[in-house]
């Protein structure tokens, strides 16, 4: 089962960079907000289909969760909004990057002081350089990005 949900992941980012790519190139024909709007507006109209048919659980229980909790879908929003405007500036893989260099951060806070009810997991050496070198990474593929950079343009996917 290991295995498949590993899989499940890579395919989960994988679709994260097409999303991305798409989205930075719509962007420039509709706009960053509208973009986003589009995104969510249609993930909330598949969801609603898949609660009416598949749901088990108790929708009205949002308005019982704590309202901390609920500030998750400003982050979700946020994310998508600055990908969208990252893409067309720093390309997929900077941006993916970075965003991945955001998110260990992070969890690496929230697993050092086992924030949100978490397991607490101490932040060691390993760690550390774990992070520098992904900052290495980036500074290169940054680099290397600006040295061949090329406008999103490809005529045959924007008809």
């Amino acid at each position: 089962m290991s295995i498949i949900i590993l899989l499940a992941s890579v395919v989960g980012g994988i679709f994260l960079s097409a999303q991305s790519s798409i989205n930075g190139a719509f962007s420039k024909k509709a706009g960053t907000y509208e973009s986003t709007f589009l995104t969510f507006i249609t993930g909330a109209l598949i969801l609603a289909v898949v609660i009416l048919f598949f749901g088990n659980g108790d929708l009205l229980a949002i308005l019982e969760a704590p309202k901390w909790q609920l500030s998750a879908v400003w982050f979700g929003v946020g994310y998508l909004f600055l990908t969208i405007i990252a893409v067309p500036k720093i390309g997929i893989i900077a941006t993916s990057i970075s965003t991945v260099i955001g998110q260990l951060s992070m969890g690496i806070l929230i697993d050092h002081f086992g924030w949100f009810g978490g397991v607490q997991v101490s932040f060691d050496t390993n760690r550390f350089i774990a992070i520098i070198l992904m900052l290495i990474a980036l500074r290169l593929i940054y680099l290397a990005n600006m040295k061949t950079r090329t406008p999103l343009e490809n005529p045959s996917i924007e008809s």
